[in-house]
């Protein structure tokens, strides 16, 4: 099996990227979705967060999202030790997660791909590019939140420059170039380099 790991930065389309090969019977793994599905379920999660934040950071629905926030929020020291805590056991879950896969390629997808480490788990790397000015507007359209906040978070994010360059496909989603024989010239090489 073939994995792929799609990133790409906020308003970037990687989503789309995502939904167009599903479209081609290629299973996608949504790495955000699961993380938060995994926060609450997870007992290896629930007993380390709970063992550096104390018992409040859960309720019964699940984590508490604004204490943890608050913890985390401009503190490097603890978001490293949250990412250290949730990111392998998302990378295990995408493990198992593959084994189940009958398709002779998968994917996941993760905005922070790199910063993850989620990278060393697939095959080939694959960023969704857009220039800046697109991805701002496609952002604060979906998001409805300022101009300025979609700017902060893009500063917090590492570069397209750095994500292109360590990505093994790049796939642009400029709207000048059609997804599609993109997407369909990808799964041909990818196929049969691997048949080889």
């Amino acid at each position: 099996m073939i994995k792929i790991g799609i990133t790409g930065g906020i308003g970037s389309g990687k989503s789309v990227v995502a939904s167009l090969l599903e479209l081609h019977g290629i299973p996608v793994y949504i790495a955000d979705r699961e993380s938060k599905i995994l926060t609450d379920s997870s007992p290896i999660i629930r007993d380390r967060l709970t063992a550096l934040f104390g018992k409040e950071i859960y309720t019964e629905k699940g984590v508490n999202k604004q204490l943890l926030a608050f913890h985390i929020f401009g503190n490097p020291e603890y978001m490293q030790k949250v990412n250290a805590i949730i990111h392998p056991e998302v990378n295990r879950h995408f493990s198992e997660w593959t084994k189940k896969q009958a398709s002779d390629i998968c994917a996941i997808e993760s905005a922070i791909l790199f910063e993850s480490g989620f990278d060393k788990t697939v095959d080939k790397s694959l960023m969704v590019y857009a220039p800046i000015d697109i991805r701002i507007e496609r952002a604060t359209g979906r998001d409805r939140v300022p101009r300025e906040e979609i700017e902060r978070r893009i500063r917090n994010q590492m570069p397209d420059e750095v994500k292109r360059d360590r990505s093994d496909y790049v796939i642009h989603n400029d709207g000048k170039q059609a997804l599609l024989p993109q997407i369909e010239k990808l799964l041909f090489f990818l196929r049969n380099s691997f048949a080889k």
